[in-house]
């Protein structure tokens, strides 16, 4: 039975096909959803290094993989350091590496951890509760100028302007609703989309680097990987899916003539969520799964 609802469960376990004797690598184990169907499919003797930068939810992976034992390992750190954390534990090279990126529900769902505009809670938003800066240090420092660039950048938000000039009077912000009511006041509705969606996402890739991190992440995985093994990440928003895409067919192109293309792209487009998911799991409905397979070095043998 696994913990939660792991989003393209099946999809994702059909790309990396695990197979006992495998290595494989979740570089945002979360909750251990896809994890626990990775070392299922893997037995008797597939090993599963489990990477996430959230402690909270590394301890309930712990719990949730416990019956796997020694075939387990997690680490508490981020897939931009994916190399050194697969060489370190043994890892190198993997048969598969998964990517999951965005909020799980175990985030969203704790109202201290500030991610969710529906819960009433401080303006955190960090995946890793040790790092220094929080979204309230952000809201209530920037220039209106730093500000509103980031809501745009990084939630592609048209009302970043008038949004940052809102909370700059408004200053000093402490709380999730408090900013998600500034934010509504400003913006009209937008269908089914609650106004604050594009400033808290904004918010929460800002305070987390995670653009920046998910660049270093993709370059990592593929070097962890054994020729033949597969590449799946799974992006919710068009920012990360760009970024994703656009190194997918860049390394399948393969302009360094002296390498070569390091990838074969396996989604020419992203798969999505069927129907049925849709339905079942909300969180699904903006998921899109990219796979690469990893291609062996011209002239070179397979490891």
């Amino acid at each position: 039975m696994r913990a939660h609802e792991p989003v393209l469960y099946d999809e994702v376990m059909d790309a990396l096909s695990p197979r006992s004797g495998g290595s494989y690598v979740d570089g945002t184990v979360g909750g251990g959803g896809h994890a626990s169907g990775i070392l299922g499919l893997s037995s008797p003797n597939g090993r599963l290094l489990g990477v996430d930068l959230d402690a909270q939810a590394l301890q309930l992976a712990q719990e949730v993989l416990a019956d796997y034992g020694g075939r387990v390992t997690l680490v508490h750190g981020t897939f931009a350091h994916l190399s050194e954390i697969a060489r370190e534990y043994g890892f190198y090279a993997a048969d598969g590496v998964l990517l999951d990126l965005g909020l799980s529900a175990i985030q969203l769902s704790a109202p201290e951890r500030g991610f969710s505009f529906q819960l009433d809670g401080p303006l955190d938003m960090r995946f890793d509760l040790s790092a220094d800066t929080t979204a309230a240090e952000l809201v209530n420092t920037l220039p209106e100028a730093e500000l509103a660039d980031i809501l745009y950048r990084y939630g592609e938000e048209r009302m970043s302007r008038r949004i940052a000039r809102a909370i700059v009077r408004a200053r000093p912000l402490q709380t999730t609703t408090e900013l998600a009511h500034l934010v509504a006041r400003v913006v009209r509705h937008r269908g089914r989309i609650h106004p604050a969606t594009r400033t808290f996402q904004a918010l929460r890739i800002a305070v987390n680097d995670e653009l920046e991190a998910l660049v270093q992440g993709l370059v990592q995985a593929v070097d962890i990987l054994a020729p033949g093994g597969r590449l799946t990440v799974i992006a919710f928003h068009s920012l990360e899916d760009r970024v994703v895409k656009h190194y997918f067919r860049q390394e399948a192109k393969g302009d360094d003539s002296a390498r070569g293309p390091a990838l074969r792209l396996l989604t020419p487009k992203p798969i999505r969520a069927t129907p049925v998911e849709r339905e079942r799991n909300p969180r699904s409905r903006s998921a899109k799964l990219r796979i690469a397979e990893k291609l062996p070095l011209i002239g070179s043998a397979r490891r």
